[in-house]
């Protein structure tokens, strides 16, 4: 049936001049269908320079406004309209306004894990995979406000040794992994290298050996000369973590969940299926839209991030 489903999307790709973008979090079948597949910054790089007419983004709703952003010319279909984002849900732009109006004189920093009306609110927008190069960028003498993710702003305080007014917003899936439990696994696999990405949790952080964006730990594991690694991020990796790097054996970090040794999952990443990309690429919707004065507000800041990503070799 996926196999099926596989060609027919193939073919309307063809049909309609569509490419298909595809988070690393997404279902296995959708990853091996999409044009490209890669982490926030990769696939906002990837969108910036899109030759096609159809974007599909097999991601969340943050992405794929990403995409409409930085080509509202294009059409930008999501397969899913559902397909939130816990951590773009925590900073709600009606309250992000009030708070930043608290600091006029701070630069305004934020993840690109938010939403169109936050990113517009913003001076620069930033990745995991860039964020610490672009943090540094940034004049000592100007004071930072970083949203939404304070896990990712309090290591890279950390990491630049500069201060910043933290939003209190969390990715609810890199908070779910069970640091008893990771403990667990470190003292059954002795040998195993523990990767994180740096939205978990502080008490997760101190026992990785190596910290990094979705593209920076598949490209450790890959590289690395250990056999065995304990990954804390979404499972959804799992699948191009193995394929780069067949033969490695990966351990996913279980959730705190009682009674349960499951990996930690993105419910909103996995709305999406192979036979929604199809029925959207058929209909062609649902459509992702956008107010074009919003979209000019919003894409400063992202083209900004895009120019100092390519600057620094992010």
């Amino acid at each position: 049936m996926k196999r099926h489903l596989a060609e027919k999307i193939r073919q309307l790709k063809k049909d309609k001049n569509a490419i298909v973008l595809a988070h690393y979090y997404q279902e296995a079948a959708i990853q091996d269908i999409a044009d490209c597949v890669g982490d926030s910054l990769a696939l906002a790089q990837q969108a910036s320079k899109a030759d096609c007419d159809i974007i599909v983004f097999a991601g969340v709703h943050f992405m794929a406004e990403t995409a409409k952003i930085l080509n509202p010319e294009k059409k930008v279909l999501l397969p899913d309209l559902n397909a939130s984002c816990s951590l773009a849900e925590s900073c709600p732009p009606g309250d992000f306004e009030s708070f930043i109006s608290q600091y006029p004189d701070h630069y305004v920093v934020s993840y690109i894990n938010c939403s169109a009306h936050v990113k517009a609110l913003s001076d620069i927008i930033v990745t995991s995979s860039n964020a610490l190069k672009i943090i540094q960028s940034i004049p000592t003498d100007k004071p930072i406000i970083f949203a939404p993710d304070k896990n990712l702003g309090r290591y890279l305080m950390e990491k630049t040794g500069r201060q910043m007014i933290l939003w209190d917003g969390v990715c609810t899936v890199h908070e779910a992994f069970s640091l008893e439990k990771l403990t667990e696994l470190v003292l059954e696999h002795p040998e195993a290298k523990v990767i994180a990405h740096p939205e978990s949790s502080k008490e997760v952080l101190r026992l990785a050996d190596f910290i990094g964006s979705t593209q920076a730990m598949l490209d450790y594991v890959k590289n690395s000369s250990h056999l065995e690694f304990i990954v804390g991020t979404e499972a959804g990796i799992l699948h191009m973590m193995q394929k780069s790097a067949p033969g490695k054996s990966l351990i996913p970090i279980p959730t705190a969940e009682e009674n349960s040794c499951a990996c930690s999952e993105c419910a909103y990443m996995k709305l999406n299926t192979l036979q929604k990309l199809y029925t959207c690429l058929l209909h062609e919707a649902p459509e992702i839209t956008l107010d074009s004065d919003l979209m000019d507000r919003a894409r400063k800041p992202l083209q900004k991030m895009l120019e100092l990503s390519s600057a620094v070799h992010a």
